[in-house]
């Protein structure tokens, strides 16, 4: 019986060993999905490939630290790039058919909404 324990415990450590490490979602990813997003949000283009990258990072960010950087990588960039139409990006995910908790805004409490979905 010793034996079947050590063996099992062999196992065990190899699997963890040799199983992949998920890399986070960091804000490069979060910025370089919605990069086509730019044209629709500052009112110089149509809304183009933004759906594609929105419903990417909405399967990218599977775990609450990774919906965390997604929420907050948004909202920075909400903030930070000059002339988009907030209520343009508000409306993004319902126009790209995806249903996540917040609005995408400077003025989003991050906080508040890491148990959800992007």
């Amino acid at each position: 019986m010793e034996m079947v324990s050590k063996i099992a415990c062999l196992v065990v450590l190899c699997m963890i060993v040799v199983a992949p490490h998920a890399e986070a979602l960091s804000c490069g990813q979060v910025t370089s999905g919605l990069a086509p997003c730019l044209p629709y949000l500052q009112g110089r283009g149509p809304l183009g490939g933004c759906c594609g990258g929105v419903k990417g990072l909405l399967g990218a960010a599977k775990t609450p630290a990774d919906r965390k950087t997604a929420c907050t990588c948004l909202k920075s960039a909400a903030t930070a790039i000059k002339g988009i139409d907030v209520g343009k990006s508000a409306g993004i995910p319902s126009v790209c058919g995806v249903n996540i908790p917040y609005k995408i805004s400077p003025s989003t409490d991050c906080s508040k909404y890491v148990i959800y979905i992007l």
